[in-house]
């Protein structure tokens, strides 16, 4: 029996997602609350961050989640310039499909303090790349037929997961810190690589009748003891409204002065996301993309305070 590309995208994004939520308790939360009132968890998108340079072995920038999405049958749809961070992204949709979207940011590392380059090149310059020969001729054949054997597709799913939770090279805990003070994007990404940099739900379609929108949802979850974002962003009835949890933290394997050891940092948040309606060619439709704005903000709920 075959397995068609887009069976396979729907199995990796529910791993992605159980990943996730071994990591961010809040989502977890959520994901139980809503399930216990009858609703449903429906992803509006999902982030990654990357470094606009030489990695290695694997490709640089928004090209490092690109080059796999797309043979998944993602599509990009949408670019964003965030010129005080150092940032550019887009974001990818799957058509036809109620599947997430997929925000790709990169950090533009030339940009950087020249002490910052060395440090971020010298640590990912010799990146392996993760996939193995197996994996990447899997690739190869579902780019040519659009489809795999059930086992090779879980091959291929464990083998994209991997890659998709997977850090670049293990960090100097100073390098870290230092960084951590010009771009705390990229004091994430060099501790956290190529994973998941959070999931969005969409209040639209959560289907939970006292959370009818983007406010009481929020409300709600803070009475169940979730640290939330103080504030939304956007307007009422806008296209786009959006908050989140506070981020977690866990503990990440640097190298310190006597070898190996744990650092405490913020991994992940949860957002939400309300979407309001645009025309097109006469037909109402919900707004799909992103607002510069908003996202500048969010992009600050991954800073730790503690270092």
């Amino acid at each position: 029996m075959k397995v068609t590309a887009q069976e396979i995208t729907q199995e990796l994004l529910g791993k992605l997602w159980e990943q996730y939520l071994e990591r961010v308790s809040y989502a977890k939360k959520y994901a139980g609350l809503v399930i216990e009132k009858g609703g449903k968890v429906v992803h509006d998108h999902i982030a990654f961050g990357t470094f606009n340079i030489h990695t290695g072995e694997q490709p640089g920038g928004i090209m490092a989640i690109q080059h796999l999405i797309e043979i998944l049958g993602y599509q990009p749809v949408g670019k964003y310039v965030f010129p005080k961070r150092k940032l550019n992204a887009i974001h990818f949709e799957y058509p036809g499909e109620m599947f997430p979207k997929i925000f790709v940011s990169q950090l533009e590392v030339v940009q950087l303090p020249g002490w910052a380059q060395q440090m971020i090149g010298e640590t990912v310059s010799d990146t392996p790349y993760l996939l193995s020969d197996n994996g990447l001729s899997l690739l190869q054949l579902l780019r040519e037929t659009g489809s795999l054997t059930r086992e090779a597709a879980r091959l291929l799913v464990d083998e994209l997961a991997g890659y998709l939770r997977r850090t670049l090279n293990i960090p100097l805990k100073k390098y870290v810190l230092e960084i951590n003070d010009v771009s705390p994007y990229a004091a994430w990404v060099l501790l956290h690589g190529n994973s998941v940099y959070h999931f969005a739900a969409l209040v639209n379609e959560q289907g939970v009748d006292e959370w009818p929108d983007l406010e009481t949802t929020c409300e709600a979850l803070k009475q169940e003891g979730i640290p939330m974002k103080e504030t939304i962003e956007g307007e009422k009835e806008g296209k786009l409204r959006q908050s989140a949890t506070m981020a977690v933290k866990e503990d990440v394997e640097v190298r310190g002065e006597d070898g190996p050891e744990p650092i405490t940092w913020t991994y992940a948040y949860y957002e939400f996301t309300q979407r309001g309606f645009t025309e097109e060619n006469g037909i109402q439709k919900l707004f799909s993309g992103f607002l510069n704005e908003q996202d500048r903000h969010l992009f600050d709920m991954t800073k730790t305070r503690d270092n």
